[in-house]
Parts: C-alpha cells; structure tokens; sequence
C-alpha cells in the first residue's frame, strides 16, 4: 500500500495540477478540480503557490455569454527554457523550448572531430549562448538533456559511445562543473520511445520504439516508464544475433542485427552494388519511385532482416504500440504492410506497428520532454507536437 506525508501529498497534487495546465494549454480552476478528483480547496492553494512562482498565469477569456468572465490557467511562456541536445556522429543539434514543450529554435552544428574534449568544448559555448539568450526570463535556461547513440549507464555515466569511440566518460559532471546548470545524460532510444509517448501516443502504457539510424536502438515503455534494466543498459537489441556466424560486428559478435537492418547497412549494400560512394536520401527515393530491379531486390531483403528482428521483439514484450523510427521506410510505398507480411507467427502478439512521425527529431524532442518534466518534477507529460520552430545551422 502506497503512503505519505503531508509533504508528499502535496508534492502529488502539485504535479499532477501543472501536467494538466500544460497538456489541457487553458484551464480554469473549476475545471482543473473537476478532472483531477482534487477539492477545490487544495486547487486555489496549489495555484495560489504556481502564480507566486510564475510557473503559471491567469487570463480572462473572452466570451458573448452574460455574467462573469472564468479566469483561466496555463503555462507562462515567459517562465524559462529547456534545452534539448541530439549528440550525434557527424552533428550536434541543440532544441530550445518553452515549458509547454513548443519547440522555440533548433541549431545543428557540423562536427569535425570524435576528440572528447573538442566536443565538450562546443557544448559548452553554446550551451552558455542559450544561458546568455535566455537570462531575461525568470528561470532562465533551466535543463538540459543531451541524447547519446551509445550505453549509458542509470548513474548517467557514458560507458560508450561506438561512433566516437568514447569509453567511461562522465559528460554530465564535466558540464555542470563549467555551466552551473542540471544536466542529465540519457540514451537516444530512450529518449525517441519517450518522445512517442509524450507527443503521439498519450494513452499507451507500453509502447516499444525501435531507431534504425547508424545501428539500431530500443526505448522501452512498460506500465508508461522507461525499462532500462539492472544497469541501465537494456535496449541494445541492434546486437541480437539473427544470422548465426553471419557478418562481423563491431560489438565482436558476428551476425548482429543492426548489420541487416540498420539504415546504414542498408545504405552501404546500395552504395556497394551501384560503385557508388554515398548515397542521399533524394538518390534513394528516386530510385524507388523508378523502381529499379536492384533497389527493390535490396529493400526486400532489407524488411525480411528488419521484419526477423521485429518478431522477435514482439516476443518478448507483447508491446500495444510498436514504432518504427526510420527515415529510410517513410520512403518505401506500404513499408508497413510489407513489414506484416513477414509477421505471420500464431504467437506474436501487438496492438499497432507504424512507421513514427517524428522522424530524425524524435531524440532531441524526447530529450525537451524529459527536461520540462525534470524541471517542473511532473510525472505525467502530454504535449503537442508541433513542427514550426526557426531552424539555424552552422
């Protein structure tokens, strides 16, 4: 039985009013005891105490009815920021957003080195930058969170990071050392699976989101928390082996899945076969609207390896939703149907398999995300998603 102090209570009643301030964008105060179960009593205190904070703020919506106009509640947008990093190979985007998870600038800067120290530098100057630019509010630059294409253990220690080759590296204390603001650490599958939950799927308890980018990713949501195992390790099933003595993997096995079924194995097979060193997306995609012989071939290929992988997935979990984060299938006409087709185990049980919407931004909106609620210590967060921001690169 779950129990508490006044404190605690208090603490619960909080989060669980401002979660329905940002998810609902207005609300009046009637309203907000109405959906929360809560006496209005403990509501005018909890809002007395968020105004005080300018966490919040009270504006008279107009109406043709007679009588008194309601107050109604919602976010400041004036309150603070959070900042979203997306750590990737070749690039750091940086997200800006409001509390209310509005995406509000995004950066990308190119990356010349994998050096640590290069690239902690560069975090630190444009983390201050955003500090500097966001000083006149009355929170500032709140959090941040920086997403990881590696393990990340649950003390937010960066074991390693096979694109940069980063071994035991603590990124989280060296930038609070130099910036003075909390930052967290976490996995970019964990963070794309919570960006799924928070900006698409609001409802769903247990929900699995697999990333196909360099390797592939796993983010786990049971019971609406991330499963990230004893260590904090769990999630790496890019290294499941389904070709038994199949191709070398960089993790020392042989026959890994991500060797398969990742858009890169996918990418450098394509470039092989067509003595052709890079291929772009716009190559890709024109060769599948031409559907040639060799790039269809290669895409079937490609979903029975991806599709082997998914079943056994499915398996083990038994997951409501199953997300696909691919930019290469959003290409592919019927990438979802073709992807059934191979799933055709008696056993094999899930609610919904689709292709995710977000894209290559569900990391660094799943790190905004997990910032709003670090920062305001919401257990429950439903956003909208939103595409229009002011987009910057350098």
């Amino acid at each position: 039985m779950l129990t508490g102090d006044a404190s605690y209570i208090k603490k619960m009643n909080r989060s669980l009013i401002l979660s329905k301030i940002i998810e609902l964008h207005l609300i009046s105060r009637a309203d907000l005891a109405k959906i929360t179960g809560l006496n209005k009593a403990t509501v005018s205190v909890q809002v007395s105490d968020l105004l005080s904070e300018e966490l919040i703020i009270e504006t008279q919506q107009e109406h043709k009815n007679l009588g008194r106009r309601p107050i109604m509640l919602s976010i400041n947008p004036q309150a603070g920021f959070v900042l979203g990093i997306d750590l990737d190979k070749k690039s750091i985007t940086f997200n800006l957003s409001t509390m209310n998870g509005a995406p509000f600038q995004t950066n990308t800067i190119e990356l010349q080195s994998s050096d640590y120290d290069i690239i902690l530098n560069l975090l630190i100057k444009h983390i201050e930058d955003y500090k500097h630019q966001c000083a006149h509010t009355r929170y500032g630059l709140a959090e941040v969170v920086i997403g990881i294409h590696g393990i990340v253990n649950n003390d937010e220690m960066i074991y390693f990071v096979p694109q940069h080759r980063w071994r035991n590296k603590n990124l989280k204390e060296d930038l609070m050392n130099e910036i003075g603001i909390n930052v967290s650490i976490e996995n970019n599958a964990n963070l794309c699976s919570l960006s799924e939950k928070v900006y698409k799927h609001h409802q769903s308890g247990n929900l699995l989101s697999i990333s196909l980018y360099s390797g592939i990713g796993l983010g786990i949501m049971v019971n609406g928390e991330s499963l990230k195992g004893c260590h904090g390790y769990a999630g790496e099933i890019g290294h499941m082996i389904i070709v038994p003595d199949g191709k070398p993997c960089s993790c020392g096995n042989l026959g890994c899945w991500e060797q398969y079924a990742s858009e890169t194995s996918f990418y450098k097979q394509l470039s092989k076969n067509n003595h052709i060193p890079d291929f772009r997306n716009g190559a890709i995609k024109h060769l599948l609207l031409e559907q040639e012989q060799n790039i269809d071939h290669l895409m079937d290929q490609y979903i029975k390896y991806l599709s082997i992988g998914l079943n056994n997935i499915i398996n083990l979990y038994n997951p409501e939703i199953l997300v696909v984060n691919s930019e290469l299938l959003l290409m592919v006409p019927n990438a979802v149907s073709k992807i059934k087709r191979h799933l055709t185990s008696t056993i094999s049980h899930y609610c919904e398999l689709l292709v995710s919407e977000l894209g290559n931004s569900a990391c660094i909106m799943g790190a905004c995300a997990l910032a709003i609620k670090n920062f305001l210590k919401v257990s429950e967060l439903s956003l909208t998603y939103n595409e229009k921001k002011t987009c910057l690169s350098y």
